[in-house]
């Protein structure tokens, strides 16, 4: 992960850098894990939920192991840049987070249950930073689809939120916020932990059960 000097505050809209009309890259064909197409339109009935926590290898690698999952990439969401470079973002200066599109099945696996994935994967209280990954692009965030994705996900951080204070833990610093712009990451990003086996990955829980999705999980 390349420092980011600009760690501690989020740029403005003027402040951004200001990316370009294409990306520079093309968005590779197929999961390498799961087989399936990256890019929209996807199959008719499948939902998209989009969860930004810390460094995204990990991050990618916990969802696409969920089964009713179709496909996972990772990208760059939450920002003012368009098309904007992992450099770029690493940079602080297009207010990106780094991101996971998550492409499932709501029959076989639950927005609710991504969402107990989510919260226990990482410890969103960490604000501007992950771990030893410190930058306004490793921020905890929820994008949402739909106000149903909305409500979901607001109860979930509040049911959290009880359970992180009652184990003594800090306030929730996530972000819930409308799905912006989503920006595929560059192709050796995608599914990087299966590409590099032994690769970094820098996400770690609180230990704690999120008591969402539990009821559907056990059906």
């Amino acid at each position: 992960m390349l420092f980011n000097r600009f760690k501690n505050a989020l740029p403005t809209a003027e402040d951004a850098l200001p990316g370009r009309e294409r990306p520079l890259f093309p968005l590779q064909e197929r999961h390498d894990v799961l087989g399936t197409p990256l890019a929209a339109p996807y199959p008719e009935g499948l939902e998209v939920a989009d969860f930004g926590l810390g460094c995204f290898w990990g991050a990618e690698r916990a969802f696409w192991q969920v089964p009713g999952v179709w496909t996972t990439l990772v990208g760059y969401q939450g920002g003012h840049t368009p098309n904007p470079t992992y450099e770029e973002v690493c940079s602080g200066l297009t207010g990106h987070t780094e991101a996971v599109r998550v492409v499932f099945d709501p029959s076989k696996v639950s927005y609710q249950q991504l969402l107990k994935v989510f919260w226990e994967a990482h410890d969103p209280t960490q604000g501007f930073r992950q771990g030893n990954d410190v930058g306004t692009q490793y921020r905890s965030a929820v994008y949402t689809h739909s106000d149903e994705q909305r409500q979901a996900a607001e109860a979930s951080r509040a049911a959290f939120q009880e359970v992180l204070t009652r184990a003594g833990h800090g306030t929730i610093t996530t972000e819930i916020a409308p799905a912006a712009p989503f920006y595929p990451a560059e192709p050796y990003h995608q599914q990087y932990l299966d590409k590099n086996p032994g690769g970094y990955c820098g996400l770690g829980g609180t230990g704690l059960t999120c008591p969402v999705g539990i009821a559907a999980a056990g059906g």
